[in-house]
């Protein structure tokens, strides 16, 4: 017994290194937009399905054109639906709310955009300009489920601010639409943030 116990301290002592070294980062996104870049740290640990579901359509380019086609100072600002023209994109179908994985809608989060139906978002999403408790998770119940948290601004929250600041208007049904449109020139995975920058 002796003999055994230092052998199996020594595999522990050579096996528990490897093992958090191996530990999965959460993936980032940058966002290059007409205003700047955003990068985006996603929440797959609490947020698998909103994060796999924002990541399919980076990867597919649907992103990329799209606009923030609503912007509220002292809000949000909100994306990923329309393009300049304000022709909304067809979209896969929606996926589940996961406003109950204790996530806040903290000045810098981003949230998934939906209708009234708890289970109705597919790609629109909206950058929290502050702390917007009203929009949390509270109850199971339709008015109380909230709008679900999966990611976090890490970098260019000041670009998020700069398109915040933006005149904007009414366009047909729309309103808070930036005069200028602010467009996502391209949406892309980062492995570090010394890779964000083009």
């Amino acid at each position: 017994m002796k003999k055994i116990f230092p052998l199996t301290l020594l595999l522990l002592l050579i096996l528990l290194p490897a093992s958090g070294s191996a530990q999965a980062q959460n993936p980032r996104v940058v966002l290059e937009t007409s205003q700047g870049l955003v990068e985006i740290e996603l929440f797959k640990d609490k947020a698998p399905v909103s994060a796999d579901n924002f990541l399919e359509y980076v990867d597919n380019g649907f992103y990329n054109g799209k606009i923030f086609h609503r912007v509220i100072p002292g809000f949000m600002i909100q994306g990923g639906g329309f393009d300049a023209n304000m022709s909304q994109a067809q979209t896969r179908p929606p996926i589940k709310n996961e406003a109950g994985n204790g996530l806040k809608n903290r000045r810098g989060t981003l949230a998934m955009a939906r209708t009234n139906v708890v289970d109705s978002a597919t790609a629109q999403f909206f950058i929290n300009l502050a702390d917007n408790a009203f929009l949390d998770h509270n109850a199971p119940t339709p008015k109380g489920y909230g709008y679900a948290v999966f990611g976090q601004v890490v970098k260019g929250m000041e670009v998020v601010d700069a398109i915040a600041g933006l005149p904007t208007t009414t366009v047909g049904a729309h309103a808070d639409v930036p005069v200028s449109p602010v467009i996502i020139i391209s949406a892309r995975r980062v492995k570090t943030v010394d890779d964000a920058t083009p």
